[in-house]
């Protein structure tokens, strides 16, 4: 949905939205007609000068007619701009398809939800009905209006006895629906649809009071939302669904243009009052927690559906934040001054206001909050801080998180870069506090909460209580024997909240659902208050102690209750549900632990400020919680396999180099392309043969994810363009199931040509013996290029590290770990300031002899100053119980505490190629084994799954760049981001000044092509750049990227400009899950 943004600046610049703008002739005025006009104009200019004329005439201050002045130019240029921006809008809708496709700039902002997220459709048939209902719709509502509306509002007051609409009419533009998600994997019992509403119409409707000579009304509005319905519960009968709920998640986008007396609504300062006015009276019908409930058969609940139980509470850490943006500057500009920071957290109609912070830009606030979850997906925490101001507080960024994240992490504690601004991150920690309708765990969840605090007045909840104010019967009367107008008071401890008012009854319907956070539901009260609507009069009461509710069935009552000081037969309708809020702590955090505060204050777990001794602050803080002896890695740690495929020979290709028009029959220059998993492999090019013989060798670890196959794609290599010699596919599943596959494929797509390939899914084992024959069988094997088949896969995982020095300038470090295996170097990410950083990542690699190969893990800090190593010899890891070493390892060139938590982990690759044994024989034997004979591949090319780097098999180190490539759901973009280059080839003397440029094939025009920055003088260069493309993810997938690394040289330079050249398929890339990886550079297409 177009944003106010995209429609303002539509408005403004384009002229054919406004007809008035229109060119053509217009058709002449008669003289009667032109003198009208003259007398208007005259009329308008005394009523201008008449204000400045009586002001001198009674002596009054020239400073009011200036006043009065200044109000009248605000109001007139607040009305332009709400008639530009309807019109504007107006537009947008009618010309949407133009708008989106080629007159903005396509981005996500400027697009409507069905271009941006995959999973939103477009309904324009649902438009079409609507635009052809419209008429009607406008009938009915000029019907209740006018027959319904009116006479209750002309009761309700005598001086509105005269009021009537004189006019109603809807217009010629029909709300539109832009985009429609339904969710349908939560809750198989009912269907959730996101309907993304757009409204800009040209709607009329006056009001008269005559009694008063009064008019008003309004003449056009806008509202945009995303307006969610809920179809349940899903039944077996006609009409299959019991009932429609409806809300707006968030408030929606109002703007309304007043007509009448109600034209002092756009004077500046009352505008936005009377505009969040409107809002407000919006939001208490159809804005979350408010719902509005459709029940479309009898019998059913609609309690339940119009305020069911929220589906969980979001404990928010508001930590602190850094390298905020000075706003306070002297001497205009000259000299940065700092901020005076502080946030404000917002979930739906749910705020909080942390304190402010002075002079500091990197503030630490170590407050906590509270909130109430109804709908995920759909709810934010969007956070904003302010610089705190004397006048008007200075904007320093902004950062939304979705809490259906929260709810799948349970626990999310990370650093958030602000939006909208330079610089600026907020550190937030997010616990989901799941309901549990047992009182099992009550005591440990208060025993928990009472060794935290924070700087909040409010202590950690243990629980949340709903209550649900159904209807009350025979409340005592008045006096004079009148109808009272009841309306209650419930409270706990210092939390009061009202029902809304039922006018002239004893027996009143609410129908009002309260949420209330609960310390110890062992000790408080719920206390009910019915009073009249003056407050004055108490017309009942009743006590509650929440005891009662731990002993009732899954922690609710249902029921009557007999009112206390009221009437005999007086009582009241509540339903009661308590639930026991539970932090499941065996939940990961999703990024290292907090940074410790300063010193004296202890920091318990995820920041929170731990209870000090009776000393103060002086104290022995709370002990931290043991560290973890052993890792605790994913479930799909080292559950990779590896594949080797041995690209054996070709037969009968096709000839494609024919000469004299084809009357001469040539040969072919043949190559084979192999993709798997998002990697392509290229062999050697073959001169003239059509029966050529590659024997050429490659290992892949991967993954087993189903559906995933291996292509083999061969071509005729040509000066210009490469001729197609034939394709063929092979599932990774049929050879992962028969394990071992020595057979010739025929190509597709062609009139002759076959393959030979030997194809090995590789066992892998911990049988240590078993090593010894494998090594003698890989030494035994003599290819051309002289190097061995893999041995052994290492795995590596890599948690966390403590006690780790500080910089030198005394700060805590950013610290990285960089794993290396021979040539192969692997990077984790970089951890915000932390002394105790946790990375929870897994590399693995491919060894060709476990037995003289070492392993090293290098920490530092941010790529720089050394923070200390450990070196890990694969013998000692052959040593260990199952191949497997899990401990902390001590650094070295860092402090004596610092150590290091791994795990590595070795398996050996067990082929059916070195020894094949009888039955009959031993496993350590040597009797009954005979040798296969040996192969001769000319060429060995070691890779590895998605997201790990490339060994390097070569006597030369290979030229590579590190890309992650990926598509967001959520922005529904496709993201490439060029991370770094290493070991270029120099072009000069002086090295190399690198940069890369890329394209997204095919791409005539060129509009995919990005470069990143030049650096001067590296071989080694570090980019960091990210690029984003607007594409489907089906689009994305039938992209192919072209990229090249090149030498930034002038015109006239006799220096070599290319330096290597990479093309990568994206169909071959799980794009959802993102990949990161090193990939080779060629110096030129072969």
């Amino acid at each position: 949905m177009p944003s106010a943004d995209a429609e303002s600046s539509m408005g403004r610049g384009r002229g054919a939205a406004d007809p008035a703008s229109a060119g053509g002739p217009q058709p002449a005025q008669r003289p009667g007609e032109r003198a009208v006009s003259v007398l208007w104009s005259f009329g308008k200019c005394l009523a201008t000068l008449l204000p400045v004329y009586l002001a001198g005439y009674f002596g009054f201050s020239i400073s009011l007619v200036l006043f009065g002045l200044m109000i009248y130019m605000g109001w007139k240029h607040s009305r332009l701009e709400k008639v530009m921006r309807l019109k504007s809008a107006m537009y947008l809708l009618e010309n949407e398809i133009e708008f989106t496709t080629e007159k903005v700039l396509r981005t996500k902002r400027d697009l409507p939800p069905w271009v941006n997220f995959p999973d939103v459709e477009k309904v324009e048939w649902l438009n079409k009905i609507l635009q052809q209902a419209w008429p009607f719709v406008g009938q009915y509502l000029e019907k209740l209006l006018v027959e319904t509306i009116a006479p209750s509002i002309r009761a309700s007051s005598i001086h509105l006895q005269t009021l009537s609409f004189t006019k109603v009419n809807l217009g010629d533009k029909a709300m539109k629906v832009v985009g429609v998600k339904a969710h349908t994997e939560h809750d198989k019992r009912q269907v959730l649809l996101d309907l993304y509403v757009s409204y800009a119409g040209d709607v009329e409707i006056n009001v008269e009071i005559k009694k008063y000579f009064c008019k008003a009304g309004v003449k056009g509005i806008q509202l945009h939302g995303k307006l969610r319905v809920i179809l349940e519960p899903l039944i077996g009968d006609v009409p299959l669904v019991g009932a429609i709920t409806m809300f707006f998640i968030r408030r929606p986008k109002l703007d309304i243009n007043w007509t009448g007396l109600t034209n002092l609504l756009d004077i500046p300062g009352l505008n936005a009052i009377s505009d969040t006015m409107i809002m407000d009276a919006i939001a208490s019908y159809l804005v979350l927690p408010n719902r509005l409930t459709v029940p479309l058969v009898a019998d059913l609940h609609v309690a339940q559906l119009r305020s069911p139980l929220p589906r969980g509470v979001v404990r928010i850490h508001l930590l602190e934040a850094e390298e905020l943006t000075a706003k306070d500057t002297v001497i205009k500009g000259l000299i940065d001054g700092k901020s005076d920071p502080y946030a404000v957290l917002r979930v739906g109609t749910q705020t909080f206001t942390s304190h402010h912070v002075d002079s500091n830009l990197n503030p630490q606030w170590r407050e906590m909050f509270e909130v109430i979850v109804h709908e995920v997906p759909g709810q934010e925490l969007e956070v904003e801080v302010f610089d705190k101001d004397p006048d008007q507080d200075d904007f320093l960024g902004r950062v939304k998180v979705d809490l259906d994240i929260v709810k799948k992490a349970r626990i999310v504690d990370d650093w958030f870069s602000l939006k909208d601004v330079s610089s600026g991150s907020v550190h937030l920690r997010l616990e989901w506090l799941s309901l549990l309708p047992s009182g099992a765990r009550l005591s440990e969840v208060i025993q928990r909460n009472q060794n935290l605090t924070s700087k909040t007045a409010d202590p950690p909840s243990a629980a949340i209580l709903a209550v649900y104010l159904d209807r009350a019967q025979d409340l005592p009367m008045k006096k004079g024997n009148k109808d009272p107008s009841p309306m209650v008071q419930l409270s706990i401890q210092d939390t009061t909240r009202e029902s809304k008012t039922c006018y002239g009854t004893n027996s009143p319907v609410w129908e009002d659902a309260f949420t209330f956070f609960i310390q110890d539901p062992r000790k408080q009260d719920i206390d009910i208050q019915v009073k009249d609507d003056d407050r004055a009069l108490a017309l009942g009461s009743l006590t509650i102690p929440l005891a009662r509710l731990l002993d009732s069935p899954e922690l609710s009552m249902d029921q009557w209750f007999q009112l206390e000081n009221s009437g005999p037969a007086s009582r009241i309708y509540i339903k009661t549900v308590l639930r026991v809020l539970w932090l499941n702590e065996d939940a990961t955090p999703t990024t290292p632990s907090p940074r410790p505060s300063g010193a004296g204050i202890g920091v318990g777990h995820g920041g929170i400020t731990s209870e000090t001794g009776a000393g103060g602050l002086g104290g022995g803080a709370k002990p931290q919680p043991s560290r973890p002896q052993h890792t605790t890695p994913d479930p799909e740690f080292a559950t990779e396999g590896v594949l080797r495929i041995h690209l054996m020979e070709a037969q009968n290709l096709i000839a494609k180099d024919n000469f004299m028009g084809g009357m001469v029959k040539g040969k072919s220059d043949p190559y084979v392309k192999i993709r798997v998993a998002g990697m392509t492999f290229r062999s050697h090019t073959i001169k003239e043969n059509l029966n050529p013989i590659w024997n050429e060798l490659y290992e892949i670890i991967l993954t087993q994810l189903p559906g995933q196959e291996v292509q083999f794609e061969l071509f005729d290599k040509d000066i210009d363009q490469d001729d197609f010699l034939g394709r063929f596919k092979l599932s990774l599943r049929d050879i992962i199931s028969a394990q071992f596959m020595d057979t010739w494929y025929t190509l597709n797509d062609v009139k002759s040509g076959r393959v030979h390939l030997v194809l090995e899914w590789l066992p892998r084992v911990s049988d240590l013996p078993r090593l010894e024959q494998i090594l003698q069988y890989q030494h035994q094997q003599s290819y051309q290029n002289k190097v061995v088949p893999s041995a052994a896969v290492l795995f590596v995982y890599v948690e966390r590290a403590h006690g780790l020095p500080l910089k030198k300038s005394g700060k805590e470090p950013k610290v990285g770990a960089e794993i290396t295996l021979k040539s192969t170097s692997n990077r984790t990410k970089i951890c915000e300031r932390s002394t105790s950083p946790r990375w929870d990542e897994a590399f693995n690699f491919l060894v060709r002899d476990p037995r003289d190969e070492t392993l090293t893990v290098k920490l530092s800090h941010s790529w720089g100053q050394a923070l200390g190593s450990v070196v890990v010899p694969l013998r000692e890891v052959l040593g260990q119980q199952g191949l497997v070493l899990d401990r902390w390892l001590s650094l070295e060139g860092a402090l004596p505490e610092s150590q290091i938590l791994l795990r590595v982990t070795l398996k050996i690759l067990d082929t059916q190629l070195a020894v094949c044994r009888n039955p009959s024989d031993d496993v350590g034997g040597e009797e009954g084994e005979h040798v296969i004979p040996k192969w001769d591949p000319s060429h060995l090319d070691l890779r590895h799954r998605p997201g790990f780097s490339v060994p390097g098999d070569h006597a030369s180190v290979v030229a590579q760049v590190k890309l992650s490539i990926g598509y967001s759901i959520e922005e529904s973009r496709l993201y490439i981001t060029v991370h770094s280059c290493r070991s270029l080839a120099a072009c000069s003397k002086d090295g190399a000044d690198p940069y890369v440029t890329f394209t997204l094939l095919p791409d005539k025009k060129g509009a995919t092509k990005r470069k990143t920055a030049t650096k001067k003088r590296d071989l080694n260069p570090e980019f960091n750049e990210r690029f984003d493309f607007d594409f489907s993810l089906e689009e994305s997938t039938q992209r192919r990227l072209d990229l090249s690394v090149k030498n930034s040289v002038s015109f006239m330079s006799r220096e070599r400009e290319l330096i290597g050249k990479l093309q990568l398929d994206l169909d071959q890339i799980d794009l959802k899950a993102g990949v990161t990886q090193w990939c080779d550079l060629v110096a030129e297409t072969n």
